[in-house]
Parts: C-alpha cells; sequence; structure tokens
C-alpha cells in the first residue's frame, strides 16, 4: 500500500482512497459511507470541533455552535485569511481546511493501519474563471492547507482528468470520451482519448466556476429570499418616498460560504433598520428571525433538499421545507419550476463543454462517451444541456460520486 493518500477536497463533500494491485479502494471514512461532508461545527458547549456528518448533525440538532461548509469556495479570496475567534483560539479559514484534512487523514490512517505522508489531491481546472491571480492564489492557498494539515508533500490533479484515468474502463481503444464534472462549487471538463487498455490522452480540459452550490443559491434567490424581504418596498425615514431592499444580505445568505460572515451586530442592525421601514413588515421579520436565531445553514440545507426532491424521478409535488421560518410552511417546487430557474446556469455549463471540445478542435459528433461527474451532474436539466449538445455520445453515470477520488487513488500509486 502506498504511503500516498488521494483525497477528494470537494465543496460539499470529501473523499480518500489508495491504490492497492492497481486497482482503487476507496476508505471508509465516516460509517462505511465511501464520502463525507466537507463541513465543520465548533461546538461552544463541548468545546471541539466535529467534522464531517457530526458537523451537519450537531447544526440541526440546535447545538450551541458556529457551521461552516463550503469552505472550498473561499480559497484564493482575502476571506481565506480572515482570522476570528473560535473555542478560545485566533483561526483563519486555511487553519480551519487544514484541520479537515487532518481529521480526514488521521481517520484515513486509522482505518487502513498506513502512515500518509504525502497526498496526491484533485483541484478544479480553474478555481477562479475570470481572476488568474485568484486562481494562482487558490491553489497556493490550497497547498498551505495540506502542509498545516501535516502531509509533507502535495501534488495535483486536475479533478475531470483524475474521473478520465478512473473511466478508462468504459471505453474501447481509439474511442474519444468528455468527463463532465459538476462540483459544488466549479464545473470542470476534460477531452480525452483512449489509447490502449490502460492508456489515455487528454485532449483538453476546461473549467468555469459554476457548481451544485450555485444552482443552490439561484433557487434560494428565486424562490426563498422573497419570502424574507428580498425585492420588498423599504420606506425612506422622512418623507413617503420607497426604495428597494438592497439585496446584498440576502445575496450571502444564499451563498453557504458566506453565510458565518452575516452572523454579527452589524448585519442584524441593518436587518432591523429594514424592518422598521418595511411596506412588508413580516417578510423582513423572517429576516430579523433568521439572523438572530442563526438559521441561514438550516434554510440552505432546505433548498438543497428542495432541489433533490424536485429531480428524483417519481417524487410528486416536490417542496422546499421552510419549517423554521413558520410552522409546517413550505414552498411548492415543481420540477419544470426548478428546470425554467435553473435553466441559464445548466446553458452556460453546456457552452464551456463546447469551448472545451474548441479548444481540442473536436466536432460535438466525433464524441463516443460522456461520462458525468459529481452529485450536480446527475440533475436532469444539466443532463439535457450536455445531451443535447452531443447527440452521438453515449451517456455514462455508473461512478458519478466516486469517480475523481477513484482516479486519485491510481495516481496515489502509479506516480502520474
Amino acid at each position: 500500500m502506498s504511503a500516498t493518500l488521494g483525497i477528494d477536497f470537494g465543496t460539499s463533500n470529501s473523499a480518500a482512497g489508495v491504490c492497492v494491485n492497481g486497482k482503487p479502494q476507496l476508505i471508509a471514512l465516516e460509517g462505511g459511507a465511501p464520502t463525507m461532508p466537507t463541513a465543520v461545527f465548533f461546538d461552544y458547549e463541548e468545546k471541539k470541533m466535529l467534522v464531517g456528518a457530526a458537523a451537519s448533525d450537531a447544526l440541526l440538532g440546535g447545538d450551541d455552535g458556529r457551521y461552516m461548509r463550503g469552505l472550498k469556495s473561499l480559497l484564493g479570496t482575502r476571506l481565506i485569511r480572515e482570522s476570528r475567534m473560535l473555542l478560545g483560539e485566533r483561526l483563519d479559514f486555511i487553519d480551519i481546511v487544514a484541520r479537515f484534512l487532518t481529521e480526514l487523514k488521521t481517520r484515513a490512517e486509522a482505518t487502513t493501519g498506513q502512515t500518509f505522508t504525502h497526498a496526491v489531491s484533485g483541484r478544479p481546472v480553474r478555481f477562479h474563471s475570470e481572476d488568474e491571480a485568484r486562481n494562482v492564489q487558490a491553489l497556493e492557498d490550497l497547498k498551505e492547507c495540506y502542509a498545516r494539515a501535516g502531509f509533507e508533500g502535495v501534488r495535483f490533479l486536475n479533478e475531470p482528468e483524475a474521473a478520465a484515468r478512473a473511466s478508462r474502463d468504459v471505453l474501447n481503444a481509439g474511442d474519444l470520451g468528455l468527463v463532465v464534472d459538476i462540483g459544488g462549487g466549479t464545473s470542470d471538463f476534460t477531452l480525452f482519448r483512449q489509447s490502449g487498455s490502460t492508456d489515455i490522452d487528454i485532449l483538453a480540459s476546461y473549467g468555469v466556476r459554476i457548481g451544485g452550490t450555485d444552482f443552490d443559491r439561484r433557487l434560494s434567490i428565486k424562490r426563498v429570499m422573497p419570502q424574507l424581504g428580498m425585492g420588498s418596498q423599504i420606506r425612506h425615514a422622512f418623507g413617503g418616498d420607497t426604495h428597494i431592499a438592497p439585496n446584498a444580505i440576502f445575496n450571502d445568505l444564499s451563498t453557504w460560504a458566506k453565510i458565518p460572515f452575516l452572523y454579527g451586530p452589524d448585519t442584524l442592525r441593518a436587518a432591523k433598520d429594514l424592518h422598521k421601514y418595511a411596506v412588508h413588515e413580516g417578510r423582513l421579520a423572517r429576516l430579523v428571525k433568521v439572523l438572530e436565531e442563526e438559521l441561514g445553514h438550516d434554510l440552505a440545507f432546505a433548498v438543497e433538499a428542495g432541489k433533490i426532491m424536485a429531480n428524483t424521478p417519481g417524487v410528486e409535488n416536490p417542496v422546499i421545507k421552510v419549517g423554521m421560518l413558520k410552522r409546517k410552511a413550505v414552498l411548492p417546487l415543481p420540477a419544470e419550476m426548478m428546470t425554467a430557474k435553473l435553466a441559464v446556469l445548466a446553458d452556460q455549463i453546456g457552452t464551456a463543454a463546447e469551448a472545451t471540445l474548441a479548444a481540442a478542435e473536436v466536432e460535438p459528433d466525433a464524441v463516443d462517451k460522456l461520462i458525468f461527474v459529481g452529485g450536480s451532474s446527475l440533475m436532469q436539466v444539466v443532463q439535457d444541456a450536455l445531451t443535447t449538445r452531443l447527440p452521438r455520445a453515449q451517456v455514462h453515470r455508473g461512478a458519478a460520486l466516486t469517480g475523481i477520488v477513484d482516479g486519485l487513488a491510481l495516481a496515489s500509486g502509479d506516480g502520474q
């Protein structure tokens, strides 16, 4: 067994694996599951940091503490180095990511009996689509996270390229495959040709900063935030004129990584001022409640669950359950409504796939296999955007949740 650990550190979920006898072997990090939520919870009562499902359970159980998710999205931004007092320590978000990775390493070592000194880590093709400086800085930030976690060295592999390596068995020699990896924070693409039974040739890779959390954010803004006053009229303190409530609080409340930054006196004071002058006081009263009771992540989970429900075949009358705002309250989310609200993002993903093919000067009809990776790739609106563009390609979804970590596990043992 290799002393190198393959790690898929994701925006929403993470996984780890090793190469054993030339085959990927995933490590059960949590309750036998191949993945664990990329989440942490600082428990104020127990004075400890929880990770994975325990972190989410603590939040949903109403424990006193601070929950964080989507931290990968902060890489390359100034927020990643902002520090705050947590459990008596001043920590920045690189420290927090490092502690998550340390726990992942510890669990992997306990399960395998192996000491892992090095890591092969997945990375998006581009952390930031439009800002090269941020893109470069994000990789430096991630390197620092691994160093603080105790790894002596780390090398990186583009996530869709890792999935391509793990998908060799579904292609025949000469076949052309396109990996479509829709993660929590980015969408990444790799076009590759199967050159033999074990080798592949990477023809092009491309990425955009659109992921599952963006779908959640758009649903939240369009479906939930109006219930908290987004778009509401606010009276001026003097005179009878009105203006629209500023969007900033609502936008941040819809963004997983930014929710923890909202829980402070300044934001609450701003929300109370909006409530004081609101034409529809009841809506803004809900915003104040969400901030006072720190219910932002509860809302985000509800949106995510509604998205999954609306995308599950056979489920009738999908809804977003917002009982935290009003007892037993639900917001209907018919599949056709969800598709309409998310179509613009799915179309951008389709356009990015076309750009990947264009970079390799390959026509869409030449692609033999379309390989979907990442939980959000299973959304029907995403699949429709890709299959209409690559009508001849055979669709493969077999390892949507583990394709990346399978490839990283292989890379941990073969030096590629």
